[in-house]
């Protein structure tokens, strides 16, 4: 396709997390790119409207901007999951898929000195006293951080609504949840627990990936490690408002490839333990399709589906 549209004034990548929260270390990292690219010929800024789950960035500020292809979402499964287990009116069809960037795994970690010091304990935890345990998670209940919890739960035979669970608004607050003593463990993407990790407050018990992560998470087993099929990761990626035109949404496809080939977002990659996963296109099309009839089937196998028009 022939590419004809530029953007004129400056472009602003919308976050629905705080500054250090999990969206929000994808738009600066993916800000960065982009500079780094020199496609721009005008400014582009992080803008962070947190609240409600992440769902305030979408129907808060991008609702209000239909078709102005200089906005746009860093979007996750959750557009698709809050939809299907009720707390969200809206997922990806309403608005622009683009691309998605990177796969996070979820990691769950406890406080340093918590009674819990192995996956095998928490796996025997959730199996015989599941509704001992207290879990925190962001950024709303039937994510993919919720359903690795669900998945852990029901393998080791406890109930999956037995777990007492704590939602936050960003992962860092679930974190310092987990570092307060108030929740057992946090389900967060592994980025999330970095600070506290390197600080010593914190220790993993597991991580959701299908093979060892990397640095500082190169001695954390998987859930598969331990026993247990627990393989689910959070992509983050790129959507815009509803109505954008097709040469719109080429340029930031073409725009989003050169951006994750620079050398700067492929240190960020390193830094936070993310997995490469570009789609776009047809395949993105086609991937969303696929992953929300998993979801579907999920969500109502653990009880969690509400949303009636599937």
């Amino acid at each position: 396709m022939s590419v004809t549209w530029t953007p004129e004034r400056t472009v602003q990548l919308v976050a629905g997390t705080p500054p250090g929260g999990g969206l929000d270390r994808v738009a600066r990292a993916l800000e960065k790119a982009i500079i780094a690219t020199g496609r721009l010929a005008v400014p582009i800024e992080v803008l962070n409207v947190p609240g409600d789950g992440a769902r305030r960035a979408w129907t808060h500020f991008i609702d209000q901007h239909a078709g102005d292809a200089h906005i746009l979402g860093i979007s996750s499964p959750n557009l698709t999951t809050d939809y299907l287990v009720g707390v969200a009116a809206f997922e990806h069809r309403r608005y622009t898929p683009i691309a998605i960037l990177v796969n996070e795994y979820i990691a769950f970690a406890g406080r340093a000195d918590a009674r819990l010091k192995t996956g095998s304990d928490l796996l025997r935890a959730l199996g015989h006293e599941a509704d001992k345990v207290t879990v925190a998670l962001s950024t709303a209940l039937g994510n993919p951080n919720h359903v690795a919890l669900a998945k852990l739960t029901r393998q080791a035979g406890g109930a999956v609504d037995a777990p007492t669970i704590h939602v936050f608004d960003t992962a860092l607050d679930a974190v310092a949840d987990v570092v307060s003593g108030k929740a057992d463990v946090c389900a967060v993407t592994a980025a999330s627990v970095l600070a506290e990790l390197k600080a010593g407050r914190v220790h993993v018990l597991g991580i959701s990936a299908p093979r060892r992560l990397a640095g500082v998470f190169a001695d954390t087993p998987t859930w598969s490690e331990q026993g247990s099929d627990c393989v689910i990761g959070a992509w983050r990626g790129v959507s815009g408002p509803s109505g954008l035109a097709p040469d719109q949404v080429a340029y930031w496809a073409d725009v989003l490839r050169a951006a994750t080939a620079q050398p700067v977002w492929q240190e960020e990659l390193a830094k936070l333990s993310w997995s490469p996963m570009l789609i776009a296109g047809a395949e993105l099309e086609a991937t969303l399709a696929r992953e929300r009839a998993e979801f579907i089937a999920v969500l109502r196998d653990l009880g969690l589906l509400k949303t009636k028009e599937l």
